[in-house]
């Protein structure tokens, strides 16, 4: 078992802090740290002011936007997050479509349960993997270059008709931005 799923059993048993998990395993804080974050960064755990928390023990302590995305790190925003369910009740959150399929790669197959993210005009939850991108409109709601996402494909050309952009399926998108970030394309965040 790696140090990552120790540490999420003894926060279970009672080891709260970054101090007696480094103790505990007899290595350094930053150490343990880069651990936590990873960790936090996944959903699973939570940091509330130094105590270290599992995700369904914080219940709703966890406050909108204190969550931050797994690419760029930026606080994630309810209505353009992008999340991957992995086995284990872990979560993968990134803050938009665009961070989310960079994300893609990285995530083995055979640990993904599902993939979720938001409907940029209505706002409802659809699946990564059916819903229709708009990448590179003059639109940036997030991260640069933009990628938007839409359930319909009718919706995502009228909207690539008013703000410019090219409407594609998940694997096309995924290529896309890969493609884009390679060529050096600067990454805009809206803070």
């Amino acid at each position: 078992m790696d140090r990552k799923e120790q540490i999420i059993e003894l926060i279970a048993q009672g080891f709260r802090n970054v101090k007696s998990l480094a103790n505990h395993f007899g290595v350094s804080l930053m150490t343990v740290y880069r651990d936590v974050r990873e960790l936090e960064k996944e959903g699973r755990i939570v940091r509330k002011h130094g105590e270290l928390l599992l995700r369904e023990e914080a219940g709703d302590i966890v406050e909108e936007g204190l969550l931050s995305c797994a690419y760029c790190t930026k606080p994630i925003e309810k209505r353009l997050e992008f999340t991957y369910r992995l086995k284990r009740g872990r979560m993968v959150k990134a803050c938009c479509a665009h961070c989310g399929l960079l994300l893609y790669k990285g995530i083995k197959l055979e640990d993904m349960e599902s993939c979720m993210t938001w409907d940029f005009i209505n706002c409802r939850p659809l699946s990564c993997f059916s819903a229709w991108y708009v990448v590179g409109s003059s639109a940036v709601p997030c991260c640069s270059p933009s990628t938007i996402a839409f359930t319909s494909k009718e919706d995502a050309e009228k909207f690539s008709k008013g703000f410019g952009g090219v409407v594609m399926d998940f694997e096309r998108a995924i290529e896309a931005v890969e493609q884009l970030m390679k060529r050096g394309t600067p990454v805009k965040m809206g803070l």
